[in-house]
């Protein structure tokens, strides 16, 4: 009787033992630590900041949906600039269930001869977009730095756009107060 072998039979069909690791082992990984610091460069650089520069009035159109306030005409000398103070405008702050209100004074500044009568004549227009603008603050937006730029600049845009033109060039709060 022939004795049995101690090694296997060598087989053509039996796979050889895959070597451990290896380069195609690393390579998802490799990939994965050069690709997404260069995804998130690109996303940053192309896509989050300008998106962030349309929205705080860097053109476009503002967070607010109220279009980006236009560059204003060049003042001529002979067209000092006027002054016109729109006094207690009262709001609601949004999400207080009417329990707190903010009351501002605006001082609207612009030039040419008309412009006290133009916004007198619309000065309901006018304070009707205000209240809109001002009422759709909450109070954790009014109390947030850099909050009254941005209010500023969305009055602004919506002064010219009722008014025509970039007739207000500048916009100041002498009263400023949520109650």
């Amino acid at each position: 009787m022939p004795e049995p072998s101690t090694n296997p039979p060598s087989d053509a069909t039996t796979p050889s033992p895959a070597s451990g690791g290896g380069f195609k082992a690393w390579l998802p990984l490799i990939i994965t630590v050069v690709l997404m610091p260069v995804l998130a460069y690109g996303m940053t650089q192309f896509v989050l900041l300008p998106q962030l520069q349309k929205q705080l009035g860097g053109g476009g159109a503002a967070a607010g949906g109220a279009p980006a306030a236009s560059k204003p005409k060049p003042v001529n000398p002979k067209d000092k600039p006027v002054t016109v103070t729109m006094t207690k405008v009262l709001v609601n702050v949004a999400g207080t269930m009417g329990a707190r209100y903010l009351l501002v004074t605006l001082s609207v500044v612009g030039s040419g001869e008309d412009f006290k009568a133009k916004i007198d004549d619309h000065d309901a227009q006018l304070r009707d977009m205000a209240c809109g603008v001002l009422g759709s603050k909450s109070l954790a937006d009014l109390e947030k730095p850099g909050e009254r730029n941005l209010i500023r600049n969305e009055l602004i845009a919506g002064f010219n756009n009722i008014l025509g033109d970039s007739t207000v060039s500048e916009m100041y709060f002498p009263e400023f107060a949520i109650q």
